[in-house]
């Protein structure tokens, strides 16, 4: 700091004589011209006094010297930071490509759970279907002989008087109410006689040669045949119509030519 108690020397006015002698002689007015002293700087001044005389004057002690020791290590921290920040992204990445894997697996695994639901479903299904029509069949195929002993006694037994009428008409209604009760159920008797025969819905156990019917035609229904729904419930008992037998042709006789046997016998003696 410039030392303020000393009084500062004015300069006098100068003298024209002087003025022309400078004007001449340049170089001895430099020589000849006093040196400004220089502000004197009190070590003894307090750091806080010094730090406010380099603020006021807009200059940071300290600025140039740490953004010269500080930038290094600042572009190192970025570069560390910035090769932290892309191994994190990476693993992230990973760990997402992990979650999708995981995700089709899982979505993979419960489409198939799905499908097997569904095939176990429908299959459970069809099988109690299969059940209930083979324990409706078993039921029913008990009752068919009863529905034959009614078509036998209709087509056999001739009512002669109004009593045996009555009866005849009772068992009879009996008979249309047990006929009706397995249409209801989806019994259906079959029609064999007089279509070809079918070894899904026939059993031949007679065949017959005739003329009347092309060959392997029904001729004749001997047990009724009957249907659940689509299904076989007993086959019907069928004559089959088979080819007429030609009747054979009489043997015809071959002439024979006479034959000199003494001859042949002389010649051999």
């Amino acid at each position: 700091m410039i030392d303020e108690s000393k009084p500062v020397e004015t300069s006098q006015n100068p003298n024209p004589e002087d003025l022309l002698n400078q004007a001449e002689n340049p170089a001895s007015v430099s020589a000849q011209e006093p040196e400004t002293p220089s502000p004197e700087v009190d070590n003894g001044a307090e750091p806080a006094q010094v730090q406010e005389d380099s603020a006021s004057e807009g200059i940071d002690p300290s600025s140039e010297t740490s953004s010269e020791t500080t930038d290094p290590a600042a572009h190192q921290a970025d570069v560390a930071q910035a090769a932290l920040l892309a191994e994190v992204l990476a693993s992230k990445e990973l760990e997402l490509d992990s979650i999708k894997q995981s995700y089709e697996e899982v979505k993979a695994q419960y489409q198939r759970l799905g499908a097997d639901f569904d095939n176990f479903r429908k299959r459970t299904q069809k099988e109690k279907g299969e059940l209930e029509d083979q324990t409706k069949c078993k039921t029913l195929q008990e009752l068919l002989p009863v529905v034959d002993n009614f078509e036998r006694a209709r087509s056999q037994i001739k009512p002669q008087n109004d009593g045996e009428m009555t009866i005849h008409k009772s068992y009879q209604s009996v008979y249309k109410q047990l006929v009706d009760c397995l249409k209801r159920i989806g019994v259906s008797p079959m029609r064999a006689e007089g279509k070809e025969f079918d070894p899904n819905l026939h059993e031949a156990v007679m065949r017959e040669a005739t003329s009347e019917y092309a060959e392997g035609t029904v001729t004749e229904e001997l047990m009724r045949g009957y249907l659940l729904n689509d299904r076989v419930l007993r086959h019907a008992m069928v004559k089959v119509a088979a080819a007429p037998e030609d009747e054979p042709e009489p043997p015809v006789e071959e002439a024979t030519e006479p034959t000199n046997e003494p001859e042949a016998e002389e010649s051999e003696s």
